[in-house]
């Protein structure tokens, strides 16, 4: 019996090592992403990535599905994996409407807000700031931090999450992932520079406030015009 229990633990580890590794290389492709260095069209060579990484094409080929759900990359029969084209303005207008839709609902779902959500709320918002500033740090010098745009964008992620999370309804969750999916391709318009980045942490600040008044169709109210004030940011960009 103790000898079954030893042989499962150990494949469960070997499951949890190829995983943590898949997960690995899936971060390290996506920062080659969204730093732009693979220009759009590119073709993603599973060996090379490989060889670059010091892994078999196992995990980046793992990888490579997942990268296909969010749109970044595209598979082609017989040719491989290249780097998907941009996402046009009409796409982000969809995409859009669809979040503003399913996330204004989420915070009137979410209102009256708990104290748990609250000081969730509070935590990403703090968090979400905290990186914006060192985002902020690095483009006023004229250098990128990928590291830091990276963390940002999921700080950014986060915060909106947790009015999610607190709404009450596990399909908003499910259609939000799915909408998450075509996010990444968003994000590669959305970061223009030092206002952005300034204008997205006030607007965050005005939603965790506007939950903590009390006052009942603010959090709505200002989950819309946030995701309104990023949409007109993005198709200002693709304009441009």
């Amino acid at each position: 019996m103790v000898t079954d229990l030893d042989g499962g633990l150990r494949g469960l580890d070997s499951t949890i090592e190829r995983r943590g590794l898949r997960d690995h290389v899936y971060d390290r492709i996506l920062q080659l992403l969204l730093s732009g260095e693979a220009a759009p069209g590119s073709r993603l060579s599973i060996d090379t990535i490989a060889r670059q990484l010091s892994v078999s094409p196992t995990p980046v080929r793992e990888a490579m599905v997942q990268l296909e759900r969010t749109g970044l990359v595209t598979r082609e029969a017989l040719k491989g994996y290249r780097v998907a084209p941009p996402i046009g303005a009409e796409q982000l207008r969809e995409l859009f409407d669809a979040r503003i839709m399913l996330e204004s609902h989420a915070a009137r779902l979410a209102t009256p807000a708990t104290p748990v959500m609250l000081a969730e709320l509070s935590a990403a918002e703090e968090e979400h700031r905290r990186i914006g500033e060192r985002v902020i740090t690095a483009m006023r010098s004229g250098s990128t931090d990928l590291e830091a745009t990276t963390a940002y964008f999921a700080a950014d992620a986060d915060f909106h999450r947790v009015v999610l999370r607190h709404c009450g309804n596990r399909y908003l969750i499910d259609m939000s992932d799915s909408l998450g999916a075509q996010l990444h391709r968003m994000r590669q318009s959305v970061l223009h520079g030092v206002t952005d980045v300034r204008e997205a942490i006030a607007e965050h600040e005005a939603i965790a406030d506007a939950f903590a008044s009390g006052d009942a169709d603010a959090p709505e109210r200002l989950m819309r015009r946030h995701i309104e004030q990023v949409r007109a940011r993005s198709l200002d960009l693709e304009r441009g």
